[in-house]
């Protein structure tokens, strides 16, 4: 087998097929001003914390119920996202969502990524990059599967907070 086969073949063993999505729910979080520690070693470092906020899908909705996000905008300009957000469901199940993430923008665009004070603008998310990996813990055995699956967020800033759109990996 010459080298350019035995690659196009472990190509095909390796490939990873199309990765296919559910939605599972949209988060809107209202945040108080940002806490601004200025220039640390490790970059801008910003505290933006949960007044509150709901989420709502097809399997479970409720309420954020504390939370908050200890940003840092490092020396390219770009975000990095570190997040815990204490959630209540309707039903009363307590659950803890947790993700890292990213946010990027064009020069011209960072000033309107970053303007939470807007009104909710889906299509002008697409001046930005801004995404996320949350992850779930909770002990209500109603909603264990959350401890076993991997979720991506779509994100988006305004209406004085974030907006996420979160989908279930299959």
């Amino acid at each position: 087998m010459t080298s350019q086969a035995a690659i196009t073949s472990l190509n095909k063993k390796t490939a990873i097929s199309a990765i296919e999505s559910e939605f599972l729910f949209q988060v809107r979080i209202p945040l108080y001003p940002a806490i601004d520690l200025g220039q640390t070693p490790n970059g801008h470092r910003m505290i933006l914390m949960a007044k509150d906020g709901t989420f709502e899908g097809p399997k479970l909705r409720g309420k954020v119920i504390s939370g908050g996000d200890w940003a840092l905008v490092r020396g390219d300009r770009s975000g990095a996202l570190d997040v815990r957000l204490n959630l209540k469901t309707h039903d009363g199940a307590l659950l803890l969502m947790t993700y890292y993430g990213r946010m990027m923008a064009a020069e011209e665009d960072f000033e309107y990524a970053l303007d939470f004070s807007k009104l909710d603008d889906p299509e002008g998310a697409s001046r930005y990059y801004f995404r996320t990996n949350p992850l779930f813990e909770t002990s209500d055995p109603r909603y264990a599967w959350l401890n076993h699956i991997v979720t991506i967020g779509k994100g988006r800033t305004g209406d004085n907070g974030v907006i996420y759109d979160v989908f279930t990996i299959k």
